[in-house]
């Protein structure tokens, strides 16, 4: 199983700050992208260009390994003025 985590206006728009999903295996970050967009439409926000993802508490390309037991963690694009 692996933890997931959406933060800011992810969550806001995701309706949702947190699931565990059943995976087992080695898979990669798009991996699990895919499985959450093939439950509908309310998961397209995870496909966006300028989302960011954390495996781990380390920032990562959407290409870095995911095990069982790891967290991930996406965020919306980071602006400052």
């Amino acid at each position: 199983m692996i933890k997931i985590l959406f933060f800011g206006q992810l969550k806001e728009r995701l309706e949702c700050a947190d699931l565990n999903l059943e995976y087992a295996g080695e898979h990669t970050v798009v991996d699990v992208v895919q499985q959450l967009l093939e439950r509908g439409e309310v998961w397209r926000p995870l496909a966006e260009n300028d989302v960011l993802v954390a495996v781990n508490h380390t920032i990562c390309a959407f290409d870095a390994t995911v095990r069982d037991g790891d967290e991930i963690a996406f965020f919306p694009p980071v602006t400052g003025g």
